[in-house]
């Protein structure tokens, strides 16, 4: 089969072209793993920091990507829950151990034996790839391929930063609705037995406000999400680039300014999908007293680290704000995130590349040449 992969770690700034064109052979599925013929895999900032050595591959070569699309081809050994010809989807979450502490919780994302798609085991910037059953994610018939690719990572993980924001009412650690759990929690939404979302209006407060520093794949999914859950809410946009400020306003958000504008008024929880420092601090100075910032991002980049040296204990940290990370996906947050987006519908706006153009993809996204999310057709 066609892949491209990386065989070292490198520095994109003097290697533009990190990805090889190579032929290897097709895997085979083993003991309840299934295999998949891929037809979409998005393009991930989280890419730039495996290439980069933020996050390195735990093996070379490794073909790259977590956001894949496609059906399947072959079952392996013991499979029941997936039959050939299926439209499946591949997240980040590639396997936990399925014993300890976290994954019994459902909180598979922290299990110390946690492994990406992608970084641990071959990903999807490949003709084939295979998964365990459990970690093939149908994908709803209202999606196209190259729309449902973005919605398995950049969708996921913004789902996950809500939740852990408090804006579904839920205390980040369990999944059972906790009214009580957050002060400023505006709903309380619940999945319903036909796999709806139910939004408790009894219970809304239109003067929360929310945040969102930088506005690439997955703010722009957040900010649809909200808007739909909650249309009332103002989202505030903080983005560097001005098409993005454009973007984030044409898509329903209250306001855009720069990293370092001050928006209209403090806002009780902020996410950032940067993979710089200086949002985080200029994020901390605009949030109200007992505020939540949530850092959605697998690594920071080194490059303004410095910027942290402007860090002022009484106007960024006190008053009881909190810091949150994002840490993976489980996946209860693929499968309840696909669900919603379906409802939505979500429909990301996308930039399309062949398979051979992966080099010229992620060069753009280091550049910050994004409108939407961009994904490859294999």
């Amino acid at each position: 089969m066609k892949a491209m992969v990386l065989n070292a770690v490198t520095d994109l700034k003097e290697n533009v072209r990190p990805l090889t064109l190579v032929s290897i052979p097709d895997p085979v599925p083993v003991q309840g793993e299934v295999l998949i013929r891929v037809s979409t895999c998005g393009v991930c900032h989280t890419e730039l920091d495996e290439i980069e050595g933020r996050t390195p591959p735990s093996r070379f070569p490794m073909v790259l990507g977590h956001q894949v699309v496609g059906r399947i081809e072959m079952l392996g050994p013991g499979v029941t829950k997936h039959h050939p010809g299926d439209r499946v989807g591949i997240a980040w979450i590639y396997s936990a151990c399925g014993k300890c502490r976290y994954c019994r919780e459902g909180n598979e994302n922290l299990c110390p034996d946690f492994k990406a798609t992608g970084r641990d085991v071959f990903g999807g910037y490949a003709e084939y790839m295979t998964v365990h059953e459990d970690y093939a994610f149908p994908i709803p018939e209202v999606f196209t391929d190259e729309e449902a690719a973005p919605l398995l990572c950049a969708g996921a993980i913004g789902y996950r930063s809500i939740r852990l924001a408090g804006l579904f009412g839920l205390d980040p650690e369990v999944r059972i609705p906790d009214p009580g759990s957050r002060c400023f929690t505006p709903f309380a939404v619940t999945m319903m037995p036909d796999n709806s979302f139910n939004r408790k209006s009894d219970i809304v407060n239109h003067k929360l406000h929310l945040g969102l520093t930088g506005f690439g794949a997955s703010a722009h999914l957040a900010l649809k999400m909200i808007r739909h859950l909650w249309p009332e809410m103002k989202v505030y946009v903080f983005a560097r680039n001005q098409s993005e400020r454009e973007f984030a306003l044409e898509l329903g958000a209250a306001w855009a300014g720069d990293t370092t504008d001050a928006p209209p008024e403090k806002l009780d929880a902020i996410i950032d999908t940067t993979p710089v420092w200086k949002p985080v601090v200029e994020a901390l100075k605009y949030l109200k007293p007992g505020g939540r910032l949530v850092i959605n991002a697998i690594r920071k980049e080194e490059i303004d680290k410095e910027y942290l040296l402007h860090l002022h204990y009484p106007e960024h940290l006190w008053m009881e704000k909190e810091i949150k990370s994002v840490a993976n996906v489980a996946g209860s947050d693929v499968r309840e995130f696909l669900k919603l987006a379906a409802e939505i519908p979500i429909k990301p706006e996308v930039q399309l590349y062949p398979l051979e153009d992966a080099n010229i993809a992620l060069l753009e996204l280091k550049q910050q040449k994004i409108r939407g999310a961009k994904v490859l057709k294999i």
